[in-house]
């Protein structure tokens, strides 16, 4: 019943991403073994993964289009991932899958004593290289597309993939969770960017959070925002607010990032967005930044509902770029995000329990009106 009252799709929803996919063979153990010890699994899943697989997955079931840049091999676990992809709706046309060579897979082990997962991957042989993309399968990919996403992996071919979609002016999306040799080559074309928690203060050297993701923007001149994803901890993001007349208040950024944190409320189970004003932000030692300032909360999971955290990352970004193709304010995009996120929390693999755009647990952000209702999610603060 639940879709008969959906609003429109987006207009522009074709999302090409580009990145891993593997195959996962997930084992439920009662806790990580102990070294040269021995036990047994309380339930085992093989499934598709490779986080640009995964969050194109999401995207999919959101009501997305989104198409696949990546390589397999032809084995079995390649025919598995290839079939599971289309079976979601996933475009494969701009696959790779060589006639020689080793599908990439994982062995995920999800300890249910710490609700912690461990992943042991296997690259993949031979990587994807520019050459493996002709001209006019790149174009074809290309063609529509509204954001193009990268995961962060095979940086040098990711590159000139990224090259390629700025010179079409296609934002770009990146998913920054380490630093890795070529990542900067993306992230200077990105409109957009997720990271890690660790990332922005491991790239930027700055000594707090919230002096980083300034040095990121002033840094990083294309970028409008960056998001931080914190786990059970929410996530913080940072828009650049271009403005005919200009914010004339300036705050400390670390001290307005602790006024928003002293307006979570440890009651409210289900996830919200704390904000600022737009405001100049100033970082001691780095310099200002015209922008603002958000405060997501995570949903707080029952602890018999939280089954393995695997993927939840993966599906808070297709979340965001669902939330960019409908034009979500991020007011509504970080909530709704987060509902996405833990949704696949409770169940075992990165896929099995993505939501799709008909699941009641998205009726709340996707029937209410339409993108500019986004009083039941935000809590404004000035600075």
């Amino acid at each position: 019943m639940a879709s008969r009252f959906l609003p429109p799709l987006p207009e522009q929803r074709i999302i090409v991403g580009f990145g891993g996919t593997c195959l996962d063979y997930l084992a439920v153990v009662a806790n990580f073994p102990k070294p040269d010890d021995k036990c047994r699994s309380r339930s085992m899943k093989m499934q598709g993964g490779g986080d640009a697989a995964n969050t194109l997955t999401c995207t999919s079931r959101l009501g997305l289009n989104p198409r696949l840049i990546s390589k397999i091999a032809d084995d079995m676990p390649g025919s598995s991932i290839l079939r599971e992809l289309e079976a979601d709706g996933v475009d494969t046309s701009a696959l790779v899958v060589a006639k020689e060579g080793v599908t990439p897979f994982s062995y995920v082990i999800v300890d249910q004593k710490t609700n912690t997962r461990t992943c042991i991957f296997t690259p993949g042989h031979p990587p994807l290289q520019p050459d493996d993309l002709s001209p006019s399968n790149l174009e074809d990919a290309m063609r529509g597309a509204s954001v193009v996403y990268f995961d962060g992996r095979l940086t040098y071919t990711a590159a000139f993939v990224a090259r390629e979609a700025a010179r079409r002016n296609i934002p770009i999306l990146l998913d920054a969770e380490r630093k890795r040799e070529g990542l900067d080559d993306i992230l200077f074309l990105a409109r957009y960017a997720v990271c890690a928690a660790k990332f922005p203060q491991a790239w930027t050297e700055a000594p707090t959070m919230g002096s980083a993701l300034v040095s990121m923007l002033l840094r990083l001149p294309k970028l409008k925002f960056v998001i931080v994803t914190l786990g059970a901890m929410g996530c913080i993001m940072l828009e650049r607010i271009d403005t005919e007349r200009p914010p004339t208040e300036e705050v400390d950024v670390d001290s307005l990032l602790r006024s928003l944190e002293q307006r979570k409320d440890s009651t409210v189970t289900t996830p919200i967005c704390i904000t600022s004003e737009a405001i100049n932000m100033r970082a001691e030692g780095i310099g200002t930044v015209k922008g603002k300032l958000f405060l997501g909360t995570a949903e707080k999971i029952p602890p018999a509902e939280l089954v393995d955290t695997t993927g939840a990352g993966d599906a808070f970004i297709g979340a965001v770029l669902y939330g960019l193709c409908a034009e979500m304010p991020p007011e509504k995009m970080l909530p709704f995000a987060a509902k996405v996120a833990a949704s696949c929390c409770r169940a075992l693999g990165a896929r099995t329990g993505l939501p799709h755009r008909t699941d009641p647990c998205l009726a709340p952000f996707l029937q209410d009106g339409g993108i500019h209702n986004t009083t039941k999610y935000a809590s404004n603060i000035s600075g």
